[in-house]
């Protein structure tokens, strides 16, 4: 980059080229400043300027950087400045040392990116990091396209997934297609002539040669196996001149702390490219922090990794061998209908949000047949964070099926405490076969921690349908209200209109089973309608859809005879260009959030006026958001049109009949206990919505409970539910998936001290003095 002074400004601005024009190995390059010591007030075109510039830097003075923490604009949701910091800062990972050293862009009115901080010292040595991107590399030669063996197991699933969840700094986008090159192989079986020694499973040591990266691989399966655990193929670093791979690392399963099955184990061993076109160990570690199981098969399935391979998605190729090598024959490839120009655009964008957010969780599934990529899954840190708090029910929206699409985008959403919708996780599916389904669901559920949903909504078509029941078979699935319409109209077309008025009124009006059967039959037979194909199926299925089936499980208030508005709106849909898809979606969720937190600041800041003297409800206003709030005094104050009339007493339980004034049908059974305080009622609003209805708030008044019991006060409905979780799980959870819970809540507790703390000098401060004085409690400060 080359210095200009800028006449007319107090402070001088340097501009810095784009370093992509300059080659940093040249004499030419070292005299025009690449790389030269950064100071406040250097100005960029771009912020990826910016970033180039300190890589260039840290690699002369001998350390590795990597992208930080960005923050956004309150108004527009755009990117005002990045910061980028030396792979050491933090201490997510054995190697991190909490290094400070960083430099922060800030985005000027211009356009331009100036750099307004800076901190150069570190913590460690330098030097020893810049060989990993200054290695001279070989030429690399394409290879041709491998075929990789299997034992073909027919009760295992045929997809295997890819999960990135590591926290880890990836290498670059062009990078991340081929990580994803890799197959399955049969479970301890090597298929290479020329691996004896990954046969054997003989200890490894630094100096060890091998002659590609594919045996380094083989040969810490073989060893891993004989030990007793699980590998998994780690990080990557790549030659600044020409993106060759220069070393890369294999690590224990348990390494990290992105998951909850994960411990912070260390055990790794790393192999570096020479010269010569081989590999050799340069640095291994053996020692783990967890149990070791020796002799059994610990391998999901070895994985074959192509070095550099140039041809694309479909360069690795694989053939099932059934019967010991017997029997050969070449496998389909399934339907694909993510266009394979969104790889490349969605896999940078998931690494770019990793080294933003270390919760960021995506998978990609591969076809074991070709070895491309099928169907994507990503969630970020808060929509995990979210699932945990409100992942009961869950919609399952494919709205991209209603008609022509281009992009099979998905989402899971769920339900807040302000009955917002909030997101639970995106999905691009690569085909409406049962397996993509299946893949996407248990990738979820894994993403989540494992916690399966109370209910599901979802479109009614079989694969769905299977592929839910199979892999979340205690929750009550519930057809989509928008396909159960589009069904409706094209079915019930030719029916006259009186058919119809019935239909709708058995369906919306019919209060129990019993009388939604009853109604039904009397229907079908007055309409001579037994023998019509679709009233016979929708009728076989009518616990997926029937409002009298479904009032008895909970689904957070999704309302059942509306259509569910897409999370994203009109903004985000599977017409959406590649090139538009990725900002408006970070706009449509940054919108969405910003909705929840004006919620979060009016239900802990407002309070509505009370329209009643009971007790009840000032203790609901004390506890409730204000939309459930309302719905609650709503229910409160109906109850003063109704009429309780006790039916029925023995001993503690009681039953009532409660029934509108002026209305003799619209009448509830009510049941009470004295002795706990348990009651229900005939409507099941509780069950369904988690709220009390009126009918059982009658008869409370009745009886004079002053102070409803805490059983009939979710949290999830709270103002604090977000706090409140770990609480309501700490029975029956795992101690893996309460820490993972624990993390997320404060992860999203210490986010919001930095969003708001950063807005000004003051609030810095004042922010700064509460975190050091909970930090005193917590003892962290010696």
């Amino acid at each position: 980059s080359s210095a200009t002074e800028h006449s007319g400004f107090n402070t001088m601005v340097t501009k810095a080229y784009p370093l992509r024009i300059l080659n940093h190995n040249t004499e030419e390059h070292n005299n025009s400043g690449g790389g030269a010591e950064p100071y406040v007030g250097l100005e960029f075109d771009t912020a990826e300027e910016a970033r180039e510039y300190y890589n260039v830097y840290a690699a002369r003075t001998g350390f590795k950087a990597r992208t930080g923490q960005l923050y956004r604009s309150r108004t527009d949701g755009t990117v005002s400045s990045r910061r980028f910091v030396c792979s050491k800062e933090g201490f997510q990972l054995n190697s991190r040392t909490g290094c400070t050293a960083f430099i922060r862009v800030q985005r000027r009115d211009t356009g331009k990116w100036v750099l307004d901080q800076i901190q150069k010292e570190h913590n460690h040595e330098l030097g020893g990091e810049a060989e990993e991107t200054t290695t001279t590399p070989r030429p690399v030669r394409a290879p041709a396209p491998t075929k990789l063996a299997t034992t073909v197991n027919q009760h295992r699933p045929k997809m295997k997934v890819v999960d990135e969840s590591d926290r880890e700094q990836r290498s670059s986008s062009k990078s991340s297609l081929k990580r994803f090159k890799s197959c399955s192989v049969g479970e301890g079986e090597v298929s290479n002539d020329h691996h004896s020694k990954a046969v054997s499973g003989s200890e490894p040591y630094a100096g060890l040669e091998f002659a590609s990266a594919n045996e380094a691989c083989q040969f810490y399966q073989a060893y891993a196996e004989v030990v007793g655990f699980r590998v998994r193929i780690g990080q990557l670093f790549r030659s600044k001149v020409d993106n060759s791979i220069t070393s890369r690392r294999f690590v224990c399963s348990r390494e990290g702390f992105q998951h909850p099955s994960r411990m912070g184990c260390g055990a790794y061993m790393r192999i570096k490219r020479q010269d010569s076109g081989g590999w050799i160990v340069d640095r291994l570690n053996k020692d783990h922090n967890h149990d070791l199981e020796p002799g059994k098969n610990n391998q999901d399935g070895l994985k074959k990794i192509t070095d550099d391979v140039t041809g694309g998605l479909d360069s690795v190729e694989l053939i099932e061998l059934n019967n010991n090598n017997k029997h050969i024959k070449k496998a389909r490839s399934r339907e694909n209908r993510i266009g394979k120009e969104w790889y490349p655009l969605l896999l940078d964008y998931f690494q770019s949000k990793q080294t933003e957010d270390m919760g960021f969780f995506y998978a990609v599934e591969l076809d074991v047949h070709s070895g491309s990529c099928l169907s994507l899954f990503w969630a970020d840190s808060r929509a995990r964070f979210a699932c945990s708090q409100f992942g009961d029910a869950v919609v399952f929206d494919t709205s991209y099926r209603k008609g022509s699409y281009s992009v099979p985008f998905a989402t899971f959403v769920g339900f807040n405490h302000h009955r917002q919708p909030v997101l639970l996780g995106c999905a691009m599916v690569a085909d409406e076969s049962k397996d993509s389904f299946l893949w996407l669901f248990q990738t979820w559920l894994r993403a989540m921690s494992g916690r399966p949903p109370r209910s599901v909504v979802a479109d009614q078509d079989s694969s769905i349908q299977q592929a839910l029941s199979q892999v979340f078979p205690g929750a009550h699935r519930r057809y989509s209200a928008w396909q159960m319409r589009e069904k409706e109209r094209e079915n019930l077309r030719p029916f006259p209109s009186e058919f119809k008025y019935e239909y709708e009124k058995c369906i919306y009006q019919s209060q129990t089973v019993v009388e939604f059967d009853s109604v039904w039959n009397s229907l079908i037979n007055k309409y001579g309608l037994r023998d019509d194909v679709w009233l016979r199926e929708i009728y076989e299925r009518r616990e997926h859809w029937a409002h009298a089936y479904l009032r008895a499980s909970f689904f957070a208030g999704i309302p059942i005879n509306g259509a569910f508005e897409p999370f994203f709106g009109p903004s985000l849909d599977a017409l959406t260009p590649l090139r538009e898809f990725i900002g408006r979606y970070e706009q449509g969720l940054e919108q969405r959030r910003e909705e929840e937190r004006k919620e979060d600041f009016n239900s802990y800041n407002l309070q509505p006026f009370l329209q009643t003297k009971e007790p009840v409800e000032e203790q609901c206003r004390r506890l409730y958001t204000l939309t459930v709030f309302r719905i609650f005094q709503n229910e409160l104050v109906q109850s003063y049109s109704y009429l309780c009339l006790k039916t029925y007493e023995e001993g503690a339980m009681s039953r009532f009949l409660v029934r509108k004034c002026g209305n003799e049908s619209e009448k509830h059974a009510v049941t009470f206990n004295a002795t706990n305080l348990n009651s229900s009622c005939s409507c099941q609003m509780f069950e369904h919505e988690g709220l009390l209805c009126r009918h059982v708030l009658k008869v409370f008044n009745l009886l004079e409970v002053k102070e409803l019991p805490s059983k009939y006060i979710l949290h999830r409905w709270t103002k604090n539910a977000e706090f409140g979780f770990v609480r309501d799980m700490e029975s029956g959870v795992s101690s893996q998936d309460l820490k993972a819970l624990m993390v997320w809540s404060l992860r999203e507790a210490a986010s919001k001290y930095i969003e708001f703390g950063t807005s000004s000098l003051e609030k810095y401060k004042l922010a700064y003095e509460i975190m050091r004085e909970g930090g005193k409690k917590l003892c962290w400060q010696r």
